[in-house]
């Protein structure tokens, strides 16, 4: 069995991986900005609920919108 290092394609940028970078920025964004405004809220379950949606819905958009498939040699 080969594993192969994921090879990612800049040139795929398009409209969906704007949207995933978009959606990653605010999933941070918002986690600071909530922090800041209530400093005893850092622990707070739901902060944290709506910031893994966001976070990892940009990471994965990212990924999938960026990935090359590999070739196949037969």
């Amino acid at each position: 069995m080969k594993f192969d290092i994921i090879k990612i394609n800049r040139k795929k940028f398009n409209i969906f991986t704007l949207l995933s970078l978009l959606s990653l920025l605010a999933g941070i964004i918002f986690y600071i900005s909530w922090v800041i405004r209530f400093p005893n809220a850092w622990a707070d379950i739901g902060v944290y609920s709506l910031t893994i949606i966001f976070v990892l819905a940009g990471i994965l958009g990212i990924l999938i919108t960026l990935y090359e498939a590999p070739e196949e040699n037969i």
